[in-house]
């Protein structure tokens, strides 16, 4: 039995009654008129209307988007070991089309709200399971969703990312939860390619799994031929995609040491000459300053910044800084060359993000027409109540 908390009644203000009746899945603190004083992280919850009539049933768990999540509107309804595991299994069963893939062993079992319980996520990773806590809220709740793995599949061994945070800080020297302990890195494969990830070294893996059809699309229909260049390039993965595509060369820019060492692991595994490809270890904007001086220009740019990142000389915000984004980028952009623009701020929707787009290339008096457009992939399941949920965009535009 799991330790999880007491039951407590939140009186939700009249303006947020309908939508909690509705389904929205997120708890917010402007949305609870009273009960919040009572209350510890792991709290099953009781959203009530004035007359306290019974509105939905969730759980309180603090992170950055809100105060809690709303796990079904059925009075009835135990928060126990079986809502858990009824609740993981369905989410498997849903991905039963990537278990049974042949060319990517990589995906997302379960994603958050989008399969019943915010503030969780679980990814699968060759054998292995690896599951991300959002709040101390939800993690009271990690006997009973540990049980449900080990009940429902086969596994080599779980992992875990505390991403409740301490003074800011990540959590966690040893992620290892149960099972056999992997040889690290691990090689998985994605549309073909290989990618390594290690599940036991801090708060990154080493690849961003919803940005897998972006990688394919790269590779299928934008590479050949081309002189890439991936900024925020993190571990390389859009630069593999790439490179495998068929580009004449890939340039790589990420301000962090470990990406260097990282990318060339990346191009290794897939048989690719890492020495033939540039990687750069420097801040971005310094790096198009260099390209500049040089007179370098790329056929592809590929933009996918951090919602916000700080460097020595630079503070980079999404929400603020997009837009001089794509301008500098648009200067070492050859003529009809492609922009892959991409962010995966949850607070910016994609018609505001185009706008951003949209202004750097009227500022630079650049034409262009959008080629393709993404959100996030299949197995990242979204509820449609909740946008934010829905928070990656990619835009594919072409410079005329």
């Amino acid at each position: 039995m799991t330790n999880v908390g007491k039951m407590t009644e939140w009186l939700v203000n009249p303006s947020h009654v309908k939508r909690y009746q509705e389904g929205y899945p997120l708890i917010t603190k402007d949305a609870i008129a009273s009960g919040l004083g009572t209350a510890s992280e792991g709290d099953i919850v009781h959203l009530v209307d004035g007359a306290h009539r019974f509105i939905a049933k969730a759980y309180y768990g603090k992170q950055n988007k809100g105060i809690g999540w709303v796990l079904t509107n059925n009075q009835q309804t135990r928060l126990d070991a079986a809502f858990f595991q009824a609740t993981i299994q369905k989410a498997i069963n849903n991905r039963s089309s990537f278990y049974q893939s042949n060319h990517t062993n990589a995906f997302r079992v379960f994603n958050g709200e989008g399969d019943g319980i915010g503030g969780l996520t679980i990814d699968y990773f060759a054998g292995y399971y690896l599951i991300n806590w959002y709040s101390i809220g939800v993690y009271t709740y990690k006997t009973y969703i540990i049980q449900a793995l080990e009940t429902l599949v086969d596994f080599h061994a779980i992992y875990e990312k505390k991403r409740f945070q301490q003074k800011g800080a990540y959590m966690g020297d040893d992620d290892f939860v149960t099972g056999t302990r992997g040889e690290f890195p691990l090689i998985i494969k994605e549309n073909g390619m290989n990618y390594a990830v290690d599940l036991n070294d801090g708060a990154m893996c080493g690849i961003f799994l919803d940005q897998r059809n972006v990688r394919k699309v790269i590779r299928d229909t934008y590479a050949n031929g081309k002189h890439v260049l991936n900024t925020f390039s993190y571990t390389g993965a859009f630069s593999v995609a790439a490179s495998v595509g068929g580009a004449i060369q890939t340039t790589s820019v990420d301000l962090a040491k470990r990406s260097l060492p990282k990318t060339i692991e990346q191009f290794s595994v897939n048989g690719i000459d890492f020495e033939a490809q540039h990687i750069h270890v420097m801040d971005v904007f310094e790096y198009f300053k260099y390209a500049r001086r040089k007179k370098l220009s790329f056929d592809m740019v590929i933009l996918d910044p951090p919602s916000f990142a700080r460097s020595k000389k630079y503070t980079f915000s999404v929400a603020k800084d997009y837009t001089k984004l794509v301008t500098e980028a648009l200067s070492v952009t050859a003529e009809k060359g492609v922009i892959v623009a991409s962010t995966n701020n949850a607070t910016l929707s994609m018609k505001k993000f185009k706008g951003m787009l949209d202004k750097g290339f009227q500022e630079t008096k650049i034409p262009y027409r959008i080629l393709e457009e993404y959100t996030l992939p299949e197995d990242f399941r979204v509820d449609k109540r909740f946008a934010q949920g829905n928070y990656l965009k990619v835009v594919i535009i072409q410079a005329k």
